[in-house]
């Protein structure tokens, strides 16, 4: 069976080890089930193994950066580990990690921690490590927030990486809220025709990529340049934009599949925009059903303002 893996993230003295720690302390998450706890960076907080309802726990303090595979296995043999909880290094990156983790561990859950006084500081000196944490997290807890301040911002900052985050904000005084606002899209997804402004494609591309079937039958209009997939049939192109999420070194070229018999006429890397019905099919570029577009009309256009798009 699948050794599930519990993974925290967040930079030092963000929450981990307290949260970790009275995860371990209540009887419902610790049943006695043999838990091996990945110790990447060592902050202020520490275990105490003394306050646990059962005692198969076993600490593991480890070097993210230089363990291997083989000794990642090791450690889980050697503890008869059934499930593994990870509390990552922050100032670290988190992929390399997870693809060093042994075939049969499978990620079950990834929550980020996070400061509410310090986060956005972060977020302007080291915005890659904000990026890297928060766009895979299922959920971040901002810790230690003044009841009285301005969820805005904190909110803004998580749905612009991860728009299916869910967000707690753990407030000073011992309350918790979960975030209800309410993001609207800046196009009305409901016009005749969805028309996309030059600055809200890269938001345009993540909908629409992460929730087709709202979009399954809809006509949309964007600017983009013209691309081609690998290995596509002919009479398909894949009008896009160069998409850049948290510095130069991520521009990714980001484009949607569209059925439009005289595409190769179009020039490659020309702007164009994009008028097309959106029908939700499979596709190799998707891992499953995804939007499909048919072109109405595809017409010369001027290159945007930007031509590298932004969250």
């Amino acid at each position: 069976m699948p050794i599930p893996v519990y993974a925290f993230t967040g930079f030092l003295d963000a929450g981990k080890t307290k949260f970790i720690q009275e995860t371990l302390e209540d009887e419902r998450f610790n049943n006695g089930e043999r838990t091996m706890v990945l110790i990447c960076e060592e902050g202020e907080e520490e275990y105490d193994l003394s306050t646990y309802p059962h005692k198969a726990v076993f600490l593991e303090v480890i070097d993210q950066e230089q363990i291997t595979t083989e000794e990642l296995q090791a450690l889980a043999e050697k503890n008869h580990a059934k499930r593994v909880i990870v509390e990552l290094n922050g100032m670290q990156m988190i992929e390399p990690f997870y693809r060093k983790m042994p075939q049969d561990w499978e990620l079950a859950q990834e929550v980020m921690f996070a400061d509410a006084g310090t986060i956005l500081a972060y977020n302007t000196n080291l915005r890659s490590l904000v990026v890297d944490k928060l766009s895979g997290a299922e959920m971040v807890v901002y810790n230690r927030m003044d009841p009285k301040a301005d969820k805005m911002p904190l909110h803004k900052l998580a749905r612009a990486l991860n728009r299916r985050i869910d967000i707690v904000y753990d407030y000073s005084d011992g309350t918790t809220e979960f975030d209800d606002i309410v993001d609207p899209l800046p196009f009305d997804i409901n016009a005749p025709i969805v028309t996309v402004a030059d600055e809200d494609y890269a938001l345009f591309y993540r909908d629409i990529t992460e929730e087709p079937k709202k979009y399954d039958g809809k006509t949309v209009r964007f600017k983009g340049q013209v691309a081609r997939l690998k290995n596509d049939k002919p009479g398909l192109f894949a009008p896009g934009r160069f998409v850049m999420t948290c510095c130069e070194a991520d521009i990714t070229f980001m484009g949607l599949p569209c059925k439009y018999p005289d595409c190769q006429k179009l020039a490659m890397r020309s702007w164009v925009t994009v008028t097309a019905k959106v029908a939700v099919k499979s596709h190799a570029l998707f891992k499953g059903p995804g939007p499909i577009l048919t072109a109405i009309s595809v017409e010369p256009a001027e290159a945007p303002a930007q031509e590298v798009a932004t969250f």
